[in-house]
């Protein structure tokens, strides 16, 4: 009975350390109220969006989660034959998927952030010498863009081709990317193709001087930030190779079955977590706000 209560209290700690790391719930309940649980809705799917997946539902991601979690605890448990452990293994695992499209959203938004400077300046020289339309030269730029971003301007640019509303196409085509600088970018061309003014040049240059600032800032961030982030690596692979080690000392096994071995075990998978989701707030570099999102 004691082991039952036990394990009922590890997996529901494993449940809100998980949930507060990946979907920044706070508080002992199981849920976030309706009105925040709805936000919080919206904010997985534009998530998704930033990591490419937009065609991702937040239950299809989610399901994933409770796989991966099902799994891992399967496998820990067979490996160590403690509950406790596995349980604590398993919430850490079932965090991979939002790591991975963390990882995805972050790659794809350091391309995106490169690129922008160069679209806008080609934005400028159509509009200005070439005499192009602003939507026009956003469509043809788009259609030169990186990979990643094409699909996002040709579903704007459908939008266009149907609609002629180019506001609504804006709408479109930053609900696609979900990119700070594509909000900025869009809502510029916007108000020059709503209320025109000769002085579109100008503040096309003005803002491809900033966003290559900020992506040049963040390079030299990410550069100095190397060491550090190859060295959190063994955050992960010290502990987990001495444990594997002690499973074949004597009865390193059998030390994992006993109420005080699976305690300590689960006490030092959530040290190690712990650890390893402190050192990388530290490094997580601030994201931009989006203002019209």
């Amino acid at each position: 009975m004691i082991g039952l209560g036990l394990s009922l209290v590890g997996a529901y700690g494993v449940y809100l350390v998980y949930t507060a790391v990946a979907f920044g719930w706070r508080g002992f309940r199981v849920s976030p109220a309706v009105l925040r649980r709805a936000r919080r809705r919206g904010g997985v799917e534009e998530w998704l969006a930033q990591a490419g997946l937009d065609g991702v539902q937040p239950s299809q991601f989610f399901a994933a989660v409770g796989l991966i979690f099902v799994v891992a605890v399967a496998l820990s448990f067979a490996l160590l034959g403690a509950i406790l452990p596995a349980l604590a293994i398993g919430g850490f695992a079932a965090t991979y998927p939002a790591v991975s499209y963390r990882a995805r959203r972050r790659r794809r938004r350091q391309t995106t952030a490169e690129a922008w400077p160069r679209m806008i300046e080609e934005m400028a020289l159509l509009t200005g010498s070439l005499g192009r339309s602003i939507p026009q030269a956003l469509f043809e730029v788009g259609a030169r863009g990186p990979e990643e971003m094409r699909p996002a301007f040709a579903s704007a640019h459908r939008e266009w081709m149907l609609t002629t509303d180019f506001a609504r196409t804006v709408a479109v085509l930053k609900a696609r990317l979900a990119d700070v600088t594509a909000d900025v970018a869009c809502e510029t061309l916007l108000v020059a193709h709503e209320i025109g003014g000769a002085d579109l040049e100008r503040r096309l240059a003005a803002l491809v001087d900033d966003r290559a600032a900020d992506v040049q800032g963040r390079k030299d961030a990410l550069a100095e930030q190397a060491g550090v982030r190859f060295a959190r690596k063994f955050v992960l692979i010290v502990p987990t190779g001495m444990a594997l080690a002690g499973l074949s000392i004597g009865n390193g096994r059998g030390a994992f079955q006993t109420a005080a071995g699976q305690i300590a075990a689960m006490f030092a998978v959530l040290v190690v977590i712990g650890c390893w989701v402190w050192s990388g707030r530290i490094m997580r570099l601030p994201d931009e706000e989006r203002v019209f999102g």
